[in-house]
């Protein structure tokens, strides 16, 4: 199998009796896919399995100076972002996060679409942006594929968005607070259309919602090895403590010249 040759070699810390192995970057990732989906459900009990996946430098930042990931990221978590992709049915970001990070149609990473089939994913990832105002930037919602809108009835902009997207790319969701977007019914939604393998990827304000609504299941967090300093978002950002905290337990642990590759599993309350 050809190999990538720009990507770097990923060293497994994690588990133990798996320790010193390198996963070689190769055109069809299939050794990292096989890590990344050890203990992944292929029919999620709960309908959806919700994998979070953030990046953030040694002393908590999410984001540089520039208030984007892609200045504290590099290629050995490009190679993991990769991977994940290839095994999501669907992406799911906020909308600032889809602003700041610009967004547009997703495609399948190169080299990874056989490897994707024979994990049973259709060929291409989809797209689904949480916003309750639905105010997104008119290039995020151009051409043939657009994104899955998640709104609420009481957007403004809801009529108008149904005529540009079509009604098939809006998901409406109802909550006890009126304009707050209920994540719970969002994600009923995509996997009643089959998109039961969830990607989220920020920000830390949709993160800590998820959370909060216990819809998590998996983290997959990489540590930078930066320092920032700076006012800078953390992974995860909420306004209350989470009561109580959440427990996570470790499935692996990668490492490549200094960057740290985590894979944890959420421990859902009452589990």
């Amino acid at each position: 199998m050809p190999v990538t040759d720009e990507l770097p070699p990923l060293d497994i810390l994690l588990p133990l009796e798996r320790a010193g192995e390198r996963l070689e970057p190769r055109t069809d990732e299939a050794e990292l896919l096989a890590l990344l989906t050890d203990r992944m459900p292929v029919d999620p009990p709960r309908g959806v399995h919700v994998r979070a996946n953030m990046i953030s430098t040694v002393d908590g930042a999410a984001t540089g100076a520039d208030q984007r990931s892609g200045t504290i990221n590099g290629l050995a978590d490009f190679r993991v972002f990769r991977a994940l992709r290839a095994l999501a049915d669907v992406v799911l970001v906020g909308a600032q996060t889809a602003r700041a990070e610009r967004y547009r149609a997703l495609a399948v990473p190169e080299g990874l679409a056989e490897t994707r089939r024979a994990f049973g994913r259709s060929p291409e990832v989809e797209l689904a942006v949480v916003s309750a105002s639905a105010d997104l930037p008119p290039e995020l919602l151009e051409g043939t594929r657009p994104p899955i809108v998640v709104t609420t009835s009481a957007s403004p902009r809801l009529d108008a968005l149904r005529d540009r997207i079509g009604q098939d790319r809006v998901i409406v969701t109802e909550s006890d607070a009126p304009g707050v977007v209920d994540l719970r019914v969002a994600l009923a939604a995509l996997g009643a259309r089959g998109l039961s393998h969830v990607l989220a990827e920020g920000g830390p304000t949709l993160l800590g919602e998820l959370i909060e609504a216990d819809l998590v299941d998996e983290l997959c967090a990489t540590t930078s090895p930066l320092l920032v300093g700076g006012p800078a978002p953390r992974i995860v950002r909420h306004g209350e403590w989470f009561d109580p905290a959440r427990h996570l337990r470790p499935l692996h642990l990668l490492h490549a010249d200094g960057v740290l590759l985590g894979r944890w599993q959420v421990v859902r309350l009452g589990a």
